[in-house]
């Protein structure tokens, strides 16, 4: 059975808001609208960026609070599930850059695009994919958004291009996203999201150079979380103004921790590519509260001490809440109802990717090819050679 569609899962949570009073604005005494002042913004090449000064509805602090909150709790999922040896292989999780993804995706268009590199549950989830799609493909379960065969790097939706396992390669498949854009005549934009290890990728140089030239609608995002693995970025890179370094591309250093700050600089970047200006790089300056992957406790390059601070000062659904809370767009008690929504629904989900079937053996040479032009595909192993099949959209959505 396929997994239910993300928007029907969005659904079902607004109208529990809506059902709970959630979303029904000034009635109750709740400021419908506030300011708040952001970390200042570092510019590259641009006279003026982003301001400051930014607004907030009472929905919109719902949204991404709901938004962070979903993504934090089925990444703790993800970990207890690959430390119950359910979920196999590689699996990087996103826990402490949350803001990043919500921030940018709170910016973003139907028509326009992103691709990332393989910390990706979060945007997939994000764009369209509903947790048990996201846990069902951890898991390698039929329910998962590409019918369990993507696994934890290689999750796809309608205009995301997914995660990527070869370090820095969604950067120039990116920038040829935004081309096909730019050749269909669209204003579309593609953001292509890249990590501080990333950045000293020879192939990143090459297409700032081409997407500068051909003025490309590419929006550059470097989500620097300070280590390359297990390397600091100090240790790895001359240049750790990772904002900078498209030379002649305007860039932007970012506070990202602040989902706010994070939305205000995706906003300018989205108005500047799609005006025609070119590309431009954003740096988000984030944290990551689990090691590389999995497999790296994280402790070995770092102190617990630092982790703990970043998580008590810093934290990007916390500091949040406590402002949304102090500016009475929003009730303690209305946020640990949701919490406890969010809990139930990913529980749920955990439980039927848990005991989801995986895909036949003969599915697995399914959807391979748009065009096969041999029906029978070679070299797969030691058994007998099996026949490609046309089983449907390869990628579960609507």
């Amino acid at each position: 059975m396929l997994p239910t569609c993300a928007r029907s899962f969005g659904k079902k949570v607004l109208s529990h808001k809506k059902a709970l009073g959630l979303i029904s604005a000034s009635k109750n005494n709740y400021a419908t609208e506030s300011s708040f002042e952001t970390k200042p913004f570092r510019l590259h090449n641009l006279e003026q960026g982003p301001g400051t000064n930014v607004s907030l509805t009472r929905d919109d602090a719902l949204k991404y609070y709901n938004e962070m909150h979903t993504v934090r709790r089925m990444e703790t999922s993800a970990g207890n599930l690959y430390k119950e040896k359910i979920i196999r292989g590689f699996c990087h999780l996103y826990s402490g850059q949350e803001a990043v993804a919500v921030g940018i995706k709170a910016a973003l268009r139907s028509h326009d695009a992103v691709i990332t590199a393989y910390r990706a549950h979060g945007w997939s989830h994000l764009m369209g994919v509903d947790p048990l799609g996201v846990l069902a493909e951890l898991t390698g379960r039929q329910s998962g958004c590409a019918r369990g065969k993507g696994g934890s790097m290689h999750m796809y939706t309608k205009n995301f291009y997914g995660g990527n396992g070869i370090v820095g390669a969604q950067v120039p498949l990116g920038v040829g996203i935004a081309l096909a854009a730019q050749y269909k005549g669209t204003d579309g934009v593609c953001v292509a999201l890249y990590g501080d290890g990333a950045a000293n990728q020879g192939q990143v140089f090459e297409v700032f150079n081409m997407a500068k030239l051909w003025h490309i609608p590419c929006i550059f995002v470097c989500e620097n979380n300070g280590y390359g693995m297990g390397t600091s970025a100090a240790r790895a890179a001359a240049n750790t103004a990772y904002y900078t370094r498209g030379d002649v591309i305007p860039g932007i250093w970012i506070d990202g921790m602040d989902v706010l700050a994070v939305r205000e600089a995706a906003r300018f970047a989205v108005e500047h590519c799609a005006t025609g200006k070119g590309p431009i790089v954003l740096e988000a300056a984030t944290y990551r509260y689990s090691g590389h992957s999995m497999s790296d406790p994280g402790t070995s390059y770092r102190t617990r001490d630092e982790i703990q601070e970043v998580r008590q000062t810093r934290d990007p659904i916390t500091s949040f809440k406590e402002k949304i809370i102090t500016a009475n767009l929003v009730t303690a008690d209305e946020l640990k109802t949701i919490d406890q929504e969010i809990r139930s629904v990913v529980d749920d989900a955990t439980k039927k990717a848990k005991a989801d079937k995986e895909i036949p053996l003969e599915e697995l040479t399914a959807d391979i090819y748009s065009l096969p032009l041999e029906n029978q595909v070679r070299n797969i192993g030691p058994f007998d050679p099996l026949s490609h099949k046309r089983i449907g959209k390869a990628v579960n959505f609507k």
